[in-house]
């Protein structure tokens, strides 16, 4: 079963899922935020559309590994989809961190070496940071 990844701001959330053979992570949409329960609530949609065993999320911690206030945040989230998923017959997907730092730094530098311009890496960046979780990810399976 394939894996979906999430890189969860406080705007944003940037989805990335693998491919059926786990070797690969392609972004796949970058959601919107409106609430903390609709927001797990569409991850779950995506859970279902992809047919996911596994959500891995990245783990925002400072550079020298202690917890930051976005990490508290992400801790929130995660949470609240667990309890979501336990309440929806979903309780049987595993939900796994996967620090995360300086992934959005990496995936703002892919994008300007791909000539992708400013206004346009704003509105993707979340998307390529999740699928560099992701690919991290999978590289250790």
């Amino acid at each position: 079963m394939k894996k979906i990844a999430l890189d969860v701001g406080d705007k944003t959330i940037g989805v990335a899922v693998s491919d059926p053979l786990l070797i690969t992570a392609q972004g796949i949409m970058t959601i919107e935020r409106v609430g903390i329960r609709k927001d797990a609530g569409k991850v779950m949609d995506l859970i279902k559309e992809h047919d996911c065993d596994t959500v891995v999320i990245g783990l925002p911690k400072k550079l020298d590994g202690t917890d930051s206030i976005q990490t508290e945040k992400v801790y929130e989230f995660k949470t609240m989809l667990e309890n979501k998923m336990k309440s929806s017959g979903m309780g049987h997907i595993q939900i796994v961190f996967q620090d995360e730092r300086l992934t959005t730094v990496m995936a703002e530098k892919v994008l300007i070496e791909g000539d992708v311009r400013r206004n346009k890496r704003k509105k993707v960046i979340d998307k390529q940071a999740a699928v560099l979780i992701l690919q991290s990810y999978l590289d250790t399976l």
